[in-house]
């Protein structure tokens, strides 16, 4: 088991040094998307198949370890396989690496902590367990918490990995699609903070306060009894 865990975070950490040192975090960003867009759409209605494979694979681990750069891949899955075909292989590579990074939370981390903070995580837990989909659904629509973050700390609860997956997915659409959407206008977005505009958080912060409607009636039902 010892073995196991050092072997999964010497290959996290390994992927992180040969991501900065064979410079493929200059790739990702707007310029560089933007410089070399014409090259990666002949690439990719040369080898449909194999470039879609390889996008995937590439979204995956960027999500599962948390490398930088998920927003330019999603305005590339955008660009490249247009909004709708794109947004769909964009959230199902994001999902499957978001739960990578859960499962590996929850194996690496969760017993040790469950060990030093038992009765603080119980209570947790609890909580957590009878309103997962709301919170996790407003955690994944309220934009300024960190993608990696919610992954972790869901780990280290006991919501199953089936609920984790399904509610990521519903909860990270909407934003994937805008971000999709704007990839197929990639010549016009000078800026990523174009696409992501205040009135836009505030709509999603909003969507994300809805989803907390149903446990915040759980509990003023449960106070009342």
């Amino acid at each position: 088991m010892k073995y196991t865990k050092f072997f999964i975070i010497a290959a996290i950490v390994g992927l992180f040094v040969v991501f900065y040192m064979l410079g493929f975090n200059k790739y990702l960003s707007l310029e560089a998307l933007q410089t070399n867009r014409e090259a990666l759409n002949t690439l990719y209605h040369e080898h449909r198949v194999a470039f879609t494979g390889a996008f995937m694979l590439i979204y995956i681990i960027s999500a599962a370890i948390s490398l930088p750069g998920a927003t330019i891949l999603t305005l590339t899955g955008g660009f490249i396989f247009g909004p709708l075909p794109g947004s769909g292989i964009v959230i199902v590579s994001a999902t499957i690496g978001a739960s990578l990074a859960f499962l590996v939370a929850r194996f690496i981390l969760r017993n040790t902590l469950e060990k030093k903070y038992e009765r603080n995580l119980k209570k947790f837990n609890e909580g957590i367990a009878k309103n997962a989909w709301s919170y996790l659904l407003f955690l994944r629509l309220v934009p300024p918490f960190p993608f990696f973050l919610i992954n972790i700390v869901m780990g280290l609860t006991r919501v199953p990995l089936r609920t984790f997956a399904l509610v990521s997915f519903i909860g990270m659409y909407p934003g994937t699609f805008v971000y999709t959407l704007a990839g197929g206008q990639l010549a016009t977005i000078h800026s990523v903070k174009d696409i992501a505009s205040p009135r836009l958080i505030g709509a999603f912060t909003l969507l994300g306060c809805f989803a907390l409607i149903p446990g915040i009636y759980k509990k003023l039902k449960g106070a009342k009894k």
